[in-house]
């Protein structure tokens, strides 16, 4: 079987199942197993001096021995790379989690505000109806390049050893790649290597969002919005989906009591949102994921 149709009967796998509760009640998901051991490293080896230095030597061992995890569970079969690939890949959730916005935005405020702070990072005490909508369709964006385009992306490049060697990467950053005085050095192998990873699935994402919508006349643009954007990858997605559902996103918000002053993404359209437009982001995840499954139904056909 090739690695294309392999990977077409993970999607869709995750689509049907997505994460069921009654097995990851039960067990320890790959995801929580990473973050675990990335926790772990945090505490052991980040202290005294030399921290850059130890933050590339973590990444450098976590990188290695998840290829070399990979390689071995790889040579289990097919079978065994379709589960691990449907469990690591997370469309169904991601869509259940931002829908889940929506049905509670449609409550009262209070619960939307509940709700998103499960998805985003940023202070969600003080948010209104549209930024709780900005800030679930910016996550639906930007984790659909990051859970679902990436992985896939990855599997598809190098199998089971490039996927896992993504995912602990993207774990790793969005754990310790931060600029905070704690993670400032010892975060910096991780927030560069999630970056470099990024580059293209990012571009990739925006790319099929703006097929989907008929949007390729507006690449410049997107290009263009995409690149005022804070994070060099982030913002391509997010670009493509404000002008797919022709929303203003970003903007001013807070973090950690302190506002940031971030430019509007597609800045003269749509401000005043709400759960309409959480939903139809929802609908934009599985346009895209669709176009992604034609895309590799068409490498599976040549054999790839």
């Amino acid at each position: 079987m090739s690695t294309a149709a392999i990977l077409i009967c993970a999607l869709v796998l995750d689509a049907v199942l997505g994460e069921p509760r009654w097995l990851w009640s039960r067990l320890s998901h790959p995801a929580v197993m990473m973050g675990n051991l990335i926790g772990w490293a945090d505490r052991r080896f980040n202290t005294g001096s030399r921290q850059l230095v130890k933050g590339i030597a973590v990444m450098c061992a976590l990188g290695g021995g998840a290829v070399l995890l990979g390689l071995a569970l790889g040579t289990l079969g097919y079978v065994v790379e379709i589960v691990l690939a449907a469990i690591l890949i997370a469309q169904k959730s991601l869509v259940e989690h931002v829908r889940a916005v929506a049905d509670a935005l449609r409550i009262n405020v209070d619960r939307g505000r509940q709700a998103v702070a499960m998805i985003v990072g940023r202070d969600t005490a003080n948010m209104d109806e549209p930024a709780i909508a900005r800030s679930a369709i910016e996550s639906a964006a930007e984790n659909l390049s990051d859970g679902v385009i990436a992985p896939a992306f990855w599997f598809l490049i190098g199998g089971l050893p490039a996927l896992l060697l993504y995912k602990i990467t993207n774990t790793a950053d969005s754990m310790i790649g931060y600029r905070t005085p704690r993670h400032q050095d010892f975060g910096w192998a991780a927030a560069r290597f999630d970056d470099v990873l990024n580059l293209i699935p990012a571009r990739l994402t925006a790319l099929m969002i703006a097929l989907g919508f008929g949007l390729l006349s507006q690449s410049r643009d997107i290009a263009s919005e995409a690149r005022q954007h804070r994070s060099p990858n982030a913002g391509w997605p997010e670009a493509a989906m404000a002008r797919a559902l022709n929303v203003a996103l970003s903007g001013p918000r807070s973090y950690d009591g302190a506002m940031r002053d971030f430019p509007f993404v597609n800045a003269t359209a749509r401000k005043s949102i709400g759960a309409d437009d959480i939903d139809a982001a929802t609908r934009a995840l599985w346009r895209t994921w669709g176009i992604f499954g034609a895309m590799l139904f068409a490498l599976a056909l040549i054999g790839f």
